[in-house]
């Protein structure tokens, strides 16, 4: 019996460990007596004189209540603290001092260390190790209020029985859309409107990387997982954003206390936002965070919303072999609120009328909810190279059967309820095809049923004008391997039609690999920089990079290729084309004019070891873009198979991007060189984005591109060989811009050189950049807050003159473009 007892004593020490929690006055810091700890309206604790409790709880989050004092929740852990405000705000707005508005320069030192120390704390600074998870994220009502929700809406339902005459909408889908609401918001009494469950196991290895495998998902509504979704992420291996030297500027720190927990002494430090001086019916501090005194590492990070009903955000942190791994993560935030006319409008009503009636708007919030569990970890631990083949993250089920084995909790009457009543609503509402819209913009397609659209074609530039255009392309609800595609586009300018068709056949689900057939007949700019395997976003930047180049030239013919991902990190594409090409700007190659035929082959290699990806129906996805990167392209031209071209065409492009201690830095190395025998546009135009400066008031301001230079003259440079380098460093100084955001200063370098072996094959003007071309910038982000970056650039050295206006560019660049 004597070892029952002792296994009993372990599993309940495990399961119910004990809690300790200091209940303070937010005024003066005096112990609160006599508080109460609420779980699930069960009293489990009354804090003594010294404003301290101890109890046992499953309860993730647990409510403090206390006399003449506004309650409030915080969630469990073995150690915590909260301050309650008075209850009367009167009272508090006269015992009320205001904050100073300068942070405590002893917390911002202990920030710093935690920045400079964070990866040296991290899991990832150990040889190897193995943990899973257990996430379930929700959207719902308030907690506090369900129950008052059901009441009001069996009263509505009731009530509106009671109503043989009940105006209805005229028009029939209006009549359907009110029925179909009145239906939905009732189910919403008994479940909540969406639950996500997601079990995760992590692997790392200094030798082989990090791979991460979703163990098992389930997402209401959805016969199928979200991929895209799947791979949202946390404050797992991640700065917190109140710790990011970054966002300093947005709140206020203050070195209040220290406090021990299991055995290790840790600083508190408490923040609050800057716009956030007198506590009036709120809290006096934003959060706070518990910092290791010995490793500076995060121990426990809380931060709230101003108003208490807004939500909080908590993460939890335990040493593991000199390491801190992420515990325990509870989020809660407000995500609008639904609301209830319970008296009908009248026509022609009074003011008072109208008060009256908003004023018996019945209002229910909703919340986004989120509880993760981390839990089995081992370190170090014995790993093989097969467990990280693949992609970084794989899914091995998806269908929620597994998912009782990794629940940390199980789940309430409400949220199997979820799974129950909106499946329903998905499949009758056909939520799987609308959820896949979403993911498609993710990939920077518009999806309709079984096709992606894709809207890229439409652009402007000096040549076709406006140009109106779309891609589609049958996805994988078409055929899991095969996939066509055409687009069609018009420029309104040179009045021509472009257009083009091809199909897709996958070799495999398991990974990138398919081949490509394709015709087309369009135009492009010559001089074109290689864009091939760049993502989405990297290509939307550079889309610039052509609208004052008005050197064109028409291209027709087929092109047959494979591409496969020889690893996470590793991507070949090779591919032969055979194409007639025209100038269509007046130009001469070697006395010729005309059309010419050109055959030949391109291989283009992708080195990008840091980035992760994950497989899906619709293709590879890269969830995390991750430098450094390098793009190789080698063509090469034949005399044969019809083709008059014999050349040799290399080009290289190398990008990172990294933080220290002054600041983030990021940079880019290019260049390219040619040999043989071929028209201008299978060389290399230098980047210009300006244009001709002639009688536009738009001569100095473009918008920025992946590798262009903002003063210099489109269309005016090219070369057969060249190197280029870009160089921008952001200021480690930020300060608060208008609302929650921060703004900062990129400082900007350029430079280009190159050279023209034999310029006069070439009949058309144009330059040899034959001396080094600089530029250099400074681009504010976040520019008033908004989405943009704003850049001013300007040109020194060789190039520059003596007028101001041809040195001088303004830039914008959409900030979610990145660096």
């Amino acid at each position: 019996m004597r070892i029952y007892f002792t296994l009993f004593l372990f599993y309940t020490s495990l399961f119910f460990s004990q809690s300790t929690i200091r209940v303070y006055r937010s005024d003066d810091n005096r112990p609160v007596k006599g508080a109460k700890i609420y779980c699930n309206d069960k009293l489990l604790a009354h804090t003594d004189e010294n404003g301290v409790a101890s109890f046992t709880t499953r309860c993730s989050k647990v409510d403090v209540e206390a006399s003449h004092f506004i309650g409030d929740e915080v969630v469990v852990d073995k150690n915590m603290e909260i301050s309650l405000d008075k209850e009367n705000s009167k009272t508090r707005e006269i015992e009320a001092v205001t904050l100073t508005n300068e942070s405590d320069p002893k917390a911002l030192a202990i920030l710093d260390k935690v920045f400079r120390n964070f990866r040296q704390n991290s899991p990832n600074a150990l040889d190897s190790y193995s943990y899973k998870s257990y996430e379930k994220m929700s959207f719902d009502l308030d907690q506090d209020s369900i129950n008052d929700y059901k009441r009001f809406m069996t009263a509505r339902k009731d009530s509106l029985a009671k109503l043989p005459n009940r105006t209805l909408p005229v028009k029939e889908k209006e009549k359907k859309d009110s029925v179909e609401g009145e239906k939905s918001m009732s189910v919403f009494a008994e479940s909540k409107m969406f639950l996500w469950e997601r079990a995760t196991q992590f692997l790392y290895s200094k030798k082989y990387g990090e791979k991460i495998n979703v163990l098992d998902n389930r997402i209401s509504g959805l016969k199928e997982p979200i991929y895209e979704m799947i791979t949202l992420r946390s404050n797992r291996n991640k700065v917190p954003r109140e710790v990011l030297p970054e966002n300093r500027s947005l709140y206020r720190y203050f070195l209040t206390d220290s406090i021990n927990i299991d055995g290790r002494d840790n600083y508190v430090i408490r923040f609050r936002q800057v716009d956030y001086k007198i506590p009036v019916n709120r809290r006096k501090y934003n959060g706070y965070l518990y910092i290791d005194k010995e490793t500076y590492a995060i121990k426990k990070i809380e931060s709230n919303s101003k108003v208490k009903s807004d939500g909080s955000i908590t993460s939890i942190w335990i040493p593991i072999d000199n390491k801190w791994f992420l515990k325990s993560e509870n989020l809660k935030i407000k995500m609008g609120t639904s609301t209830f006319d319970t008296v009908e409008k009248k026509e022609n009503e009074t003011a008072e009328e109208k008060k009256a009636r908003l004023d018996k708007i019945k209002k229910f919030g909703n919340y986004a909810y989120m509880k993760a569990d981390y839990f089995d970890f081992q370190t170090p631990v014995e790993l093989q190279a097969s467990q990280f083949s693949g992609y970084t993250m794989s899914v091995k089920n998806a269908d929620g059967s597994l998912l009782d084995q990794y629940r940390t909790d199980s789940l309430t009457l409400r949220e199997k309820m979820t799974y129950t009543k909106i499946d329903s609503i998905g499949k009758k509402y056909k939520l799987d095809q609308k959820a896949k819209v979403i993911t498609g913009l993710l990939r920077g397609k518009i999806r309709v049923g079984m096709v992606d659209i894709d809207p890229m074609q439409t652009k402007y530039n000096r040549y076709e004008g406006f140009r109106l255009g779309a891609g589609f392309k049958l996805n994988e609800r078409f055929n899991k391997y095969i996939s066509p595609d055409v687009y069609v586009a018009y420029g309104f300018k040179d009045r021509g039609w472009k257009y083009g068709a091809g199909v897709d056949v996958r070799t495999t689900l398991e990974r990138n690999s398919f081949f490509r057939v394709e015709y087309f007949n369009d135009v492009a700019a010559s001089g074109r920089f290689s864009q091939f395997l760049w993502n989405a976003r990297m290509t939307i930047m550079n889309s610039g990079m052509s609208i004052q180049n008005d050197k064109y030239y028409k291209y027709e013919g087929l092109r047959a290729g494979y591409e496969i991902d020889l690893s996470n990190s590793l991507t070949l594409n090779v591919s032969a084309k055979k194409q007639k090409e025209e100038a269509v700007f007046d130009y001469e190659f070697m006395n010729r004019a005309g059309r010419f035929d050109n055959f030949s082959s391109l291989a283009t290699i992708k080195f990008s070891p840091n980035s992760k990806n994950i497989m899906t129906p619709s293709g590879k996805y890269t969830f995390d873009q991750n430098f450094p990167e390098v793009y190789l392209n080698y063509e090469q031209g034949y005399k044969s198979l019809g083709g008059e071209l014999n050349y040799s065409r290399f080009d290289v492009l190398y990008t990172h991007q990294f933080r220290t201690v002054l600041g983030v830095t990021g940079t880019r190395a290019y260049g390219g060189y040619f040999t043989g025998n071929a028209p201008v546009w299978h060389q290399f135009e230098m980047g210009g984005l300006d244009s001709s400066r002639e009688n536009s008031i738009f001569s100095n301001f473009n918008l920025t591109t992946y590798l262009g230079f903002a003063t210099m003259t489109s269309g005016k440079y090219f070369n057969d060989q060249f190197a280029g380098y870009y160089f921008t460093h952001r200021i480690p100084w930020y300060f608060k811009s208008i609302g929650k955001n921060t703004s900062s200063f990129d400082v900007v370098y350029k430079g280009i050189i190159g050279n023209m072996k034999n310029p006069e094959y070439h009949k058309f003007e144009f330059s040899p950049l034959d001396h080094l071309y600089q530029e250099i910038g400074l681009e504010n982000n976040n520019f008033l807050s908004s989405k943009f970056n704003l850049g001013l650039f300007y040109r020194v050295g060789y190039y520059s003159t003596n007028k101001f206006a041809d040195n001088f560019a303004i830039q914008l660049k959409l900030k979610v473009l990145g660096f």
